[in-house]
């Protein structure tokens, strides 16, 4: 039996209804299933987690339940966008990781995940400090109910240690980019100014400690909801996680409604960037939020200006 809290009701067509669980419900629903940890009630979540998915190309649904150093429970699913190459698409642990960044989650303790990670997704995890002691649990390989450390899956794993000094902050870590937007904006207002303040704040959270080239990216739909996604890369690079996969993720966990209701879009990126987000942002809306209007913002360092 799946909790109403996560459903809404019993009902077996129901899907969750958001994708940030409080310690507290957290609580209420193991007192609802009588169950006595957090890490038994992970994998009760993954039915209804996983309907949530949105997977046209493969049909295959996959769903990821992490809990945080807070104790809050943070909710991904894999997303596929019609239309695009089928490296654009949305791992459900990465949807899950950028769900905490967006909630200054500072650590995954566990994590729940209907199919097993594949080498993208572990690969991925290596941003995260002590990441080898995440405990993980699959639920469909038939492999049994233990949870076992991120270190089992990759045993000699790349990562920031091998790139960065010790005390650069790692993916859900606090990070201050300092940007200045250049140009004058003082007509943007409304929808498209809340878009652009969003995009901005997602830059200055942003972890791209290899590139140099932090990037924000928001959307804000007809009835003015804003959501925005932080670039974050990863030491190998090919598994990174650019800002506007974050943000369509942000979007489909804040409200559940179709990409095509986006209209307003803004990237916040640095000026002659090495690498680039405004492609892959035009590319996207084209695809699935054709009437979206987006506007592209470039900034400096301070100690460029």
């Amino acid at each position: 039996m799946e909790s109403k809290i996560i459903t809404g009701s019993t009902a077996e067509n129901e899907a969750p209804v958001r994708f940030v669980i409080e310690p507290s419900e957290a609580l209420e629903m193991m007192k609802e299933l009588r169950l006595s940890s957090v890490m038994e009630l992970l994998p009760t979540l993954l039915p209804a987690v996983k309907r949530m998915a949105r997977a046209p190309i493969s049909s295959y649904h996959v769903g990821a339940a992490g809990l945080g150093e807070s104790g809050r429970i943070y909710f991904g699913v894999n997303l596929e966008f019609p239309g695009l190459p089928l490296h654009h698409s949305v791992h459900a642990e990465q949807f899950m990781i950028c769900n905490a960044v967006a909630h200054e989650e500072r650590a995954i303790r566990c994590i729940a995940v209907s199919s097993a990670p594949c080498g993208h997704c572990r690969q991925f995890l290596q941003e995260i400090r002590n990441a080898s002691e995440i405990l993980i649990l699959i639920t469909g390989s038939g492999s049994g109910s233990d949870f076992r450390p991120l270190s089992s899956f990759i045993p000699e794993p790349f990562g920031p240690p091998d790139l960065l000094l010790d005390d650069e902050p790692l993916l859900l870590e606090p990070h201050d980019n300092r940007i200045e937007i250049i140009g004058q904006w003082d007509g943007i207002k409304g929808a498209a100014r809340r878009v652009r303040d969003a995009a901005e704040e997602a830059a200055r959270k942003a972890h791209a400690p290899y590139s140099g080239c932090p990037s924000g990216f928001a959307v804000a739909d007809g009835e003015g909801r804003v959501c925005a996604g932080a670039y974050a890369e990863s030491a190998a690079h090919n598994p990174g996680m650019g800002p506007v996969a974050a943000a369509m993720a942000a979007f489909v966990a804040a409200s559940g409604g179709a990409w095509e209701e986006i209209e307003e879009a803004a990237l916040v990126e640095k000026e002659g960037a090495v690498v680039s987000q405004e492609g892959t942002a035009k590319l996207v809306l084209a695809a699935v939020a054709p009437k979206a209007r987006l506007l592209v913002y470039h900034y400096r360092t301070p100690d460029a200006l």
